[in-house]
């Protein structure tokens, strides 16, 4: 019988090492609205730490096991999650934070900026977890000599690749965020009630003169009125002063 039991068990592990072997995986990531491709999406795997970017054609390969969940992240839009199956093709739906979600009187239900940064956080912890350098330094040690030395972890996570790569995940989370920031104030209408300014014309001045994020930290509701007013005199002045050219020169 012992015998039968350990025939089993040698049999069963290399299954079990094929089953837990990676298979390339191909992928494409689009705007959920429009359909169309997006470029330059961040895509990071939270079991290995490993990440990469998509490219100019929206396409991605890569290396995944089954169960490994794929996260992508692009600035302006909402991150998104895949859990990687039986197949070999996965695809990326991400939702553009629009500005009028953050307009709509249902506020509380979405959160604000804050609140939903924290979400992200709690939801993609492992990310946060392999990033955070904290303090290389260490003091007291555990004899409580008072000593200082090197703290391992913090180490690892400053120079290792897993580390470098949830940082780069972080930094597009939270430069999301400070874009939500702005929004959640500048708001399209806002300007409408102190310029008078709507459709394509409220677009073209608010792309232009998106204040800054320490900016918004900072400025109480009459100094942002103030700023719309000032910043709208300019753009009565010269409507094109600061519009971006488009990226193929027409």
């Amino acid at each position: 019988m012992k015998k039968i039991i350990y025939i089993f068990l040698l049999l069963s592990f290399p299954l079990c090492g094929l089953l837990a072997q990676d298979k390339p995986i191909q992928g494409i990531v689009f705007d959920m609205d429009s359909k169309q491709r997006l470029t330059r999406v961040y895509i990071f795997n939270t079991r290995t730490g490993e990440g990469f970017y998509n490219t100019t054609k929206g396409e991605f390969k890569t290396n995944a096991r089954e169960g490994d969940v794929l996260v992508a992240a692009l600035q302006g839009y909402g991150v998104d999650t895949v859990s990687i199956r039986s197949v070999s093709t996965v695809l990326f739906y991400l939702k553009r934070n629009t500005i009028q979600l953050q307009e709509v009187v249902v506020r509380d239900s979405l959160g604000t900026p804050a609140e939903r940064l924290q979400a992200t956080k709690e939801e993609y912890n492992a990310a946060y977890s392999k990033g955070a350098v904290g303090n290389v330094l260490t003091t007291g040690g555990s004899n409580g000599g008072g000593g200082a030395g090197l703290s391992i972890n913090a180490l690892y996570s400053l120079l290792s690749r897993e580390g470098r790569n949830a940082r780069q995940l972080q930094k597009i989370i939270e430069r999301d965020y400070r874009d939500a920031m702005i929004e959640y104030r500048f708001t399209r209408t806002l300007i409408n009630k102190v310029t008078g300014l709507n459709g394509s014309k409220l677009l073209d001045y608010k792309q232009q003169y998106k204040p800054g994020y320490y900016f918004i930290l900072e400025a109480n509701d009459y100094e942002l009125i103030e700023y719309i007013r000032k910043s709208y005199a300019s753009y009565l002045e010269n409507p094109a002063a600061y519009r971006l050219q488009p990226l193929n020169g027409n």
